[in-house]
């Protein structure tokens, strides 16, 4: 494809050059942990609300969603809606319950439910699913811009790693987040000049475009029918979704972590509804431009070239050749956003996880100096390796990503089960979790491995048999289930844990407050 104009080039090189800026100027301010992991807990609600809206809409979102669209219909949403629904069954009793809970790792609460094993394990199976996530995404951008540009794909990872891992080591959490604030404003103009373009240069006019995306079905949300073997089915989308929110809000260290910089409860509840409020219309916006484009090639009956064969390279084909100079470089500068708020937030985030869950355990003696300084030598670390096992995909191709993504996702499900667990039954026990978590890597080493078309394990008709994506919503039950069973196998050695669950926080909350 062409490679960038000038004009394109100078707005990402501003971009870049003030994502530095703003991770040197909270420097001299990160002298704790509490400032570094929490941002000494004083960021205002709707900053907290911008930096989840950011970090949720990554490079993935920019490319897929609209790849998604154009191949086929708006299915690919209906997780997406699941986030308001699991907002108001769960925000306004796990969001206040975590802050008083916990200090600033959300896998301290598991340690206090079921002892150290649960909270290590824990910890790990978060750090998993993200390390894995972040290599996707250095590579799944470096793609993308490379073939916008023809810049070299080593070049663009390194050089996206080096900005990101130095403004999050050296400005943390409160880097982190108003650099979110600023790349999520860049995302919503992204946005609207790739939709502004589309509504103004349709052949026939933007209603020739609705028309004709409605006779082909191509905002449908797919099937209605109960069939679970069904991804397209609207039932499967809504409880896959459910599921992933849930283990987003209630044991999920990059969302967790936001509730802890808030003021108070209520900054951290308006924060987190604000975020995902601005997230859906977002996701149904880049629904909308995939199916836009996709009408754009069916009115002018342009013929796309061969190497654009996939419709994930649509999009960023879409883009180089039709967007004008400036603005083809602001929507640049809106994908490298994308993908460096999610990894600013993911390497601060496990760095929490490094020194909270481990690091303090192995040396319990340490000063918070100390702390501070491994906090940071984490991030660093991490972020090397993200990058490292980007350099390693490119190189030895998917295959490693797909070996990789089935190893973490045996190894990061059912977290949401073990939250529930946890915060629902007050008679479940370390016991019963541990058996709980055999199970559920059981469940979906067996499950991960006889599903699909080219299945690693053929066992018959004991195969997984419905849509590869309900293996984590059968996860998260057979955790809570078997967890359940083995803790009353073991109730004569355990004390029901009722004040750090459910119903003990509900106790709590009903206490009227002390006499002044």
């Amino acid at each position: 494809m062409n490679s960038l104009r000038w004009l394109d080039i100078a707005v990402i090189v501003i971009y870049m050059v003030a994502m530095l800026m703003v991770g040197r100027s909270f420097a001299r301010r990160q002298t704790s942990t509490e400032a570094y992991f929490v941002a000494s807990r004083s960021i205002p609600s709707w900053a907290m609300g911008v930096s989840i809206y950011a970090t949720l809409i990554t490079s993935i979102t920019f490319i897929a969603y609209p790849g998604s669209a154009y191949a086929g219909n708006w299915s690919e949403l209906v997780p997406g809606f699941m986030v308001i629904g699991v907002l108001i069954l769960t925000g306004t009793v796990i969001i206040p319950f975590f802050r008083h809970a916990i200090g600033m790792s959300l896998y301290e609460y598991f340690q206090k439910r079921f002892g150290y094993p649960a909270r290590a394990y824990s910890a790990f199976a978060f750090a998993m699913g993200h390390f894995s996530k972040m290599g996707f995404v250095f590579y799944t951008l470096a793609i993308t811009v490379s073939s916008m540009t023809g810049w070299n794909i080593y070049f663009v990872m390194v050089g996206t790693g080096a900005v990101t891992i130095y403004y999050t080591v050296i400005g943390g959490m409160e880097a982190v987040i108003w650099t979110d604030v600023i790349q999520g404003f860049i995302k919503v103009l992204g946005i609207v000049v790739c939709l502004g373009w589309l509504f103004v240069n349709m052949p026939g006019g933007i209603g020739a475009a609705f028309e004709l995306a409605a006779a082909k079905h191509k905002f449908s949300l797919g099937s209605t029918s109960f069939d679970l073997t069904n991804k397209a089915s609207i039932w499967v989308m809504s409880l896959y979704g459910f599921f992933f929110y849930l283990q987003k809000y209630a044991a999920d260290q990059t969302l967790g972590q936001r509730y802890l910089i808030a003021k108070t409860d209520r900054d951290a509840i308006k924060g987190v509804a604000l975020g995902a409020l601005l997230c859906v219309p977002a996701w149904v916006l880049f629904m909308l431009i995939g199916t836009l484009v996709w009408a754009y090639y069916q009115l002018s009956h342009e013929v796309l070239p061969a190497f654009v064969d996939k419709p994930d390279k649509i999009f960023p084909y879409f883009l180089t050749t039709k967007i004008p100079p400036g603005l083809a470089g602001l929507f640049m500068a809106a994908l490298f956003s994308a993908a460096m708020s999610m990894l600013s937030s993911d390497l601060n985030c496990l760095s929490v996880v490094g020194v909270e869950d481990y690091y303090r355990k192995l040396r319990p003696n340490t000063t918070d100096t100390h702390r501070l300084f491994v906090g940071k030598l984490i991030v660093g670390i991490c972020g090397v390796l993200a990058v490292l096992v980007a350099v390693i995909i490119a190189w030895k191709s998917e295959r490693v990503l797909s070996f990789w993504f089935t190893t973490s996702s045996i190894v990061g499900g059912g977290l949401a089960g073990l939250f529930l667990l946890a915060f629902l039954f007050p008679r479940a026990n370390k016991q019963g979790a541990i058996i709980g978590i055999a199970a559920c890597l059981i469940f979906t080493t067996v499950a991960t491995l006889t599903t699909g078309k080219d299945r690693v394990l053929d066992l018959g008709r004991f195969n997984f048999p419905w849509a590869s994506v309900m293996i984590g919503v059968v996860a998260h039950l057979v955790l809570v289930v078997f967890g359940y069973l083995g803790s009353l196998a073991f109730l004569r050695n355990a004390v029901p844990a009722r004040n750090m669950t459910l119903w003990g926080w509900l106790d709590h909350r009903r206490q009227p407050p002390p006499a002044s």
